[in-house]
């Protein structure tokens, strides 16, 4: 048995408006998550930056590497894709924090080095 004449006239083009708002729900989904990711990443990668940063801050502090602490964490995070937004060493611990820009906003991670059993 066949629906009315006039029901399925009604019902014309709206598989076409369904698939179409699939499309779209899909679409804004998929932008969120590689958003997402992509901040997942930076804030990864800044950490991985400032780790490398203040340990060779702390290395210069203790005398292990020659030249200046932040000069050398400065070099470390932009060999990592960051920059280095501070830097401070206190007798032989450093501490710094790296930053990677994305989207507009910039991942910031903080991170401290120094001798095993320093405060």
């Amino acid at each position: 048995m066949k629906g009315a004449p006039w029901r399925r006239a009604a019902e014309l083009g709206s598989g076409t408006v369904l698939a179409l708002m699939t499309v779209a729900v899909v679409a804004v989904v998929t932008t969120a998550v590689m958003l997402v990711s992509g901040a997942w990443a930076a804030r990864h990668r800044a950490g991985i930056a400032a780790d490398a940063a203040a340990l060779a801050a702390a290395d210069v502090a203790v005398g292990r590497a020659p030249g200046e602490s932040c000069a050398r964490a400065q070099f470390l995070a932009r060999a990592n894709g960051a920059s280095l937004v501070d830097c401070a060493v206190e007798g032989v611990v450093a501490r710094v924090t790296a930053g990677v820009p994305y989207a507009g906003w910039q991942a910031e991670v903080p991170a401290r080095a120094g001798p095993p059993g320093t405060p």
